[in-house]
């Protein structure tokens, strides 16, 4: 049952009410974004929470025994008189970015003055950033030169809905991170064994809470397993965990510096920085919120979207400021890989980490750890150059394929099976065949 929704003095009075209206305006041309402006208050009388713990499409608070439902113009006029909002995501869902877009037209309405901060982006490329927030650059342009394939391993699908948000309203976009090969540093050598100057600007990490650490040991624990099942186990002082735990807080630290930069840029009216970044950087608290509370930045939102269905068991107080309740989207069927391999962007090209069992890939001599030299002949370095060579062959052709494999140059050949035809005296179909997914 939804809490009652009753109208509230100095929410629809004044400004309040034309900010509501701008915001149903945006929805009536927009059409798409199922945002709700809501003059409202919560009810005095804790809203009846059924057994599925959360009713779709709402919004919850966390400080109770159990998630309490909040209006939704309530909660995010709250939120909006923060000084950081943190959008935690799972990078490869769909339905993150929707609602992370969701929230972002919501509180520009109520703040129009905002900076949007991308954790997918390092902070060499904030020029380029920059050119597109101006309309200076072609969405084709904008990706080659800010090298997304190279610098974040997910399709630019999922957030070029936020990007285009943030160049139609002329919104500061601000590249948060900083190079994968300064973390992987720090994560091999640690935090003092890296110079000064290879630290991108990157003051130190305020040290990691103890809850903080327990979490990041769970992590380092499944990823040490992964690799060798009968590794023993990971003890708080080893030295590849304490760097492994540098790594993290300094990723987190870079995050919140260009967090709080943004901030102190505003002249009298500040920005509302909001920042779209994974949700393991905002859970509890403990990652970018606690160096932004290091940097003098304490009114920080923490919002996290999570699965209708979630048990409360799952959502304990402090877990977020507030969660928003996903509905379920049922899943078509996925077609399945063409080729039947996983890859990983780095620096030196495209590694193959993982080959599916009964496919292409495995029948055609490819192994996990490979990495692609060459296809048809071309050389290629980047993972979109590879998808789009292993998507283009015909049934029936055959795809030479270089290889390194410890240090030795292998040439294989990836042979496409022929499509089966039709039988004698049906008519052959017209519709194309439905396109692989991204890296397979």
């Amino acid at each position: 049952m939804r809490s009652a929704r009753d109208a509230k003095p100095g929410v629809c009075g004044g400004e309040g009410t034309a900010r509501g209206a701008r915001w149903a305006r945006r929805l009536a041309l927009g059409g798409t974004l199922g945002i709700v402006a809501g003059c409202a208050q919560d009810s005095a009388a804790a809203a009846a929470i059924d057994s599925a713990c959360l009713s779709p499409g709402a919004w919850y608070a966390l400080g109770d025994p159990r998630p309490r439902e909040r209006a939704e113009g309530v909660l995010l006029g709250e939120i909006a008189r923060r000084e950081v909002v943190l959008l935690g995501e799972s990078h490869d869902d769909p339905d993150h970015h929707r609602w992370q877009l969701q929230v972002l037209a919501a509180l520009h309405t109520l703040h129009p003055r905002m900076a949007i901060g991308f954790e997918s982006f390092p902070r060499r490329v904030q020029p380029v950033l920059d050119l597109w927030v101006a309309g200076k650059l072609s969405q084709k342009e904008f990706l080659e030169q800010s090298t997304w394939d190279k610098v974040w391993n997910m399709p630019a699908e999922l957030y070029l809905p936020l990007m285009h948000f943030a160049r139609l309203n002329r919104i500061p976009m601000l590249a948060l991170n900083v190079e994968r090969e300064l973390t992987q540093q720090i994560s091999r050598r640690g935090w003092d064994a890296v110079p000064a100057e290879k630290k991108e600007g990157v003051s130190r990490p305020a040290p990691a809470r103890d809850a903080y650490r327990a979490q990041l040991l769970e992590i380092f624990t499944q990823h040490r397993r992964v690799k060798d099942r009968n590794a023993a186990p990971v003890r708080l002082d080893d030295r590849e965990f304490l760097n492994f735990v540098d790594s993290q807080t300094t990723w987190d630290r870079a995050m919140a510096e260009a967090l709080a930069r943004a901030r102190g840029l505003g002249r009298g009216d500040a920005p509302l920085v909001v920042a779209i970044l994974g949700a393991g950087h905002v859970r509890h608290g403990h990652g970018v919120a606690h160096q932004l509370r290091d940097l003098g930045i304490s009114r920080i939102a923490s919002l996290l979207a999570v699965d209708a269905g979630s048990d409360c068991a799952e959502l304990p107080a402090g877990l977020a400021d507030a969660v928003f309740a996903l509905p379920a989207l049922p899943a078509d069927a996925a077609p399945p890989p063409r080729v039947g391999v996983r890859l990983e962007q780095v620096q030196e090209g495209v590694d193959i980490t993982e080959v599916v069992a009964g496919s292409l890939a495995e029948a055609s001599g490819l192994r996990k750890g490979d990495r692609i030299v060459s296809l048809g002949g071309v050389p290629v370095k980047q993972i979109a150059a590879v998808v789009a060579a292993l998507r283009a062959p015909t049934d029936g052709t055959w795809l030479p394929i270089q290889l390194q494999r410890s240090g030795q140059t292998l040439e294989l050949l990836i042979k496409y099976p022929p499509r089966e035809g039709p039988h004698r005296g049906a008519r052959a179909s017209s519709k194309a065949p439905a396109p692989a997914r991204p890296g397979q």
